[in-house]
């Protein structure tokens, strides 16, 4: 890169709508819609952002080394204090920040710079704001080698991080394909790399909101991060060579790319998840008088559920709650285990579906 190369304001001076761009598009935006339709067909909500969004928080977690279990993130999930992993919290840590951009995007109906710092806050559990010392830069991690310096100053931060965030909420300002703006609002952003730490992460959760926005899905449940993991190398290298080269070519194929083999692997996990559901409904319906919906919902939203979970969703006593639970693990619907002084009861075929990915 040359020494004097500056990362320019949006919007790009150039076409990047190439004819293989225009091609590869059709078939992203068909599976998105596909996928839209069967989550909406899920009858709780919740269930996909809760699942889902766990396997995401993993994934991206994982791509800046923060490494957790399964077993331990859905452990962390019961709130119990026998817990201490750390890489799990932070990784509970994402979800809250999914689920809160999220939150604020319906709410507001646009994407500001307030609520990604909110997102970051949450995701680093701190109030660092923007950058504002020197000294930032992304190195090899084998070599030590810099490859990248992004902007220095904080008001060249605050500049373009302003000039980003009309860029996503205007859509005057460029009338490029919804799926290829996002990959350019990726890059810049990366590029900026605004935070002190969590870039990557609240980067990865700007995509989804920013899909969300533009209507092109109404459920945080598209993570690109399982495929960048099985694409990492790649993934660094065309966001450099953009910055070095102007390959946007390569690096918007990369990401329509990634949102169409995404949005089709999602697709075959949610219809399995729906399947699930039926045949353990059909097993609850016909065994148990206390059958219910919300019960479903609960052994569905939660892979490792909880007395006191199942209570508040049912709007039951403790022990009623307990004996239900402590039935449905007698019968094998359920696997009760013990952590501490406490029980929880995992969904096995939930869990086993999930670890797959």
């Amino acid at each position: 890169m040359e020494k004097n190369w500056v990362l320019k304001e949006l919007p790009l001076r150039i076409d990047v709508e190439t004819k293989p761009i225009l091609k590869s598009l059709p078939s992203a935006h068909a599976a998105l819609a596909e996928l839209k339709g069967i989550a909406a067909s899920i009858p709780n909500q919740n269930i996909l952002i809760n699942t889902l969004g766990i396997q995401e928080a993993k994934d991206s977690s994982a791509i800046e080394n923060i490494i957790t279990t399964h077993d331990d993130l859905y452990k962390s999930e019961l709130n119990l204090s026998a817990l201490g992993s750390l890489a799990a919290k932070e990784v509970q840590n994402y979800i809250s920040a999914l689920k809160k951009g999220h939150a604020r995007i319906k709410e507001r109906e646009i994407l500001t710079n307030s609520i990604v710092l909110e997102i970051q806050e949450t995701l680093e559990q701190n109030k660092a704001g923007f950058r504002k010392l020197p000294g930032t830069a992304l190195k090899n991690s084998i070599t030590g080698e810099t490859i990248y310096t992004p902007p220095q100053d904080y008001d060249t931060i605050a500049r373009l991080m302003s000039n980003l965030e009309r860029y996503i909420n205007d859509p005057s300002i460029s009338d490029f394909d919804p799926l290829v703006k996002m990959a350019i609002i990726h890059y810049q952003f990366e590029s900026i790399h605004p935070f002190y730490d969590g870039n990557g992460r609240t980067g990865r959760i700007i995509n989804i909101l920013y899909l969300i926005l533009n209507g092109l899905l109404e459920l945080p449940i598209l993570y690109l991060s399982n495929y960048i993991i099985k694409n990492k190398a790649d993934y660094y290298r065309l966001l450099q060579e953009v910055r070095t080269d102007e390959n946007w070519e390569e690096w918007l194929m990369y990401m329509i790319k990634g949102v169409e083999m995404t949005s089709r692997e999602t697709i075959k996990l949610v219809l399995a998840i729906k399947d699930m559901m039926q045949l353990i409904k059909h097993r609850l319906r016909d065994n148990y008088k206390f059958y219910s919906q919300d019960l479903l919902n609960n052994l569905f939203k939660h892979p490792y559920t909880r007395i006191e979970f199942l209570a508040k969703d049912l709007h039951i006593s403790r022990p009623t709650a307990a004996s239900y639970l402590n039935q449905l693990a007698a019968d094998g619907l359920l696997k009760k285990q013990k952590l501490g002084a406490a029980n929880y009861y995992v969904n096995i075929p939930l869990y086993e579906l999930l670890i797959q990915r």
